[in-house]
């Protein structure tokens, strides 16, 4: 698996680049934004890992300016900052997921290891698993193996999306309001739950086999046994 690493802090990169590379990753690392940016354009990458601050252009722009493109690389940013805002502009800007400095490395090579299992869109735009694919361009959930479909609310539709786009992933409350909402507000948080409730009701209704199966206590991650 072929890894883009953009960091300009000298020993840090060093340092994981040399981990990365014992775990089998082949690294190609650059230490500014514009730099970053052009390699990731080429397309020739399985996960992008940006770090925010950056000279020349930060991570945010670089996340932005790629999916603009159309580059559909799984980016993971790297920032110093652990409030929500910055969470929130991490996914706002197109990354995929986040990590806060200081990080373990082995919650950095887990984190890899589940950009890795993601699913990209299909050349019909739309994304699989297990038994239900999900139309990007008209919200519609349906059941592969029986053929019935129902259209979603749009956040219907995005918890779907995270889910499929993070699967093998639990996601917790606080992910799920951050992507789907875009700001904090507790009231938005409970809803998580609610629409939680109308998407599993929405599988239910094509008879779909894959669930989201709540965790107690952690959050919610999808599941599909029987297919």
């Amino acid at each position: 698996m072929r890894l883009l690493f953009v960091e300009d802090e000298k020993r840090m990169a060093q340092a994981l680049c040399e981990i990365l590379r014992f775990e089998k990753y082949e690294v190609d690392h650059y230490a500014d934004g514009i730099s970053g940016l052009a390699a990731i354009e080429s397309n020739i990458y399985d996960i992008a890992i940006l770090d925010v601050m950056l000279p020349g252009m930060n991570g945010f722009e670089i996340a932005k300016k790629a999916r603009a493109g159309g580059i559909v690389t799984p980016i993971l940013m790297l920032t110093a900052k652990g409030e929500l805002d910055d969470k929130v502009n991490d996914l706002d800007s197109g990354a995929d997921d986040y990590l806060t400095k200081p990080f373990q490395t082995k919650e950095l090579l887990a984190r890899l290891r589940a950009l890795g299992r993601r699913p990209l869109n299909m050349a019909d735009g739309a994304l699989f698993y297990g038994d239900i694919k999900l139309e990007t361009g008209t919200l519609t959930l349906s059941c592969v193996s029986n053929g019935q479909s129902v259209r979603l609310s749009e956040k219907e539709y995005h918890i779907l999306e995270y889910l499929i786009t993070n699967q093998g992933q639990i996601l917790t409350r606080e992910q799920l309001a951050v992507k789907i909402w875009g700001f904090e507000n507790n009231a938005e948080y409970n809803n998580v739950e609610v629409y939680m409730s109308f998407t599993r009701k929405k599988l239910s209704f094509v008879k779909a086999k894959t669930e989201i199966k709540a965790v107690r206590g952690v959050g919610y991650k999808l599941r599909c046994e029987d297919v």
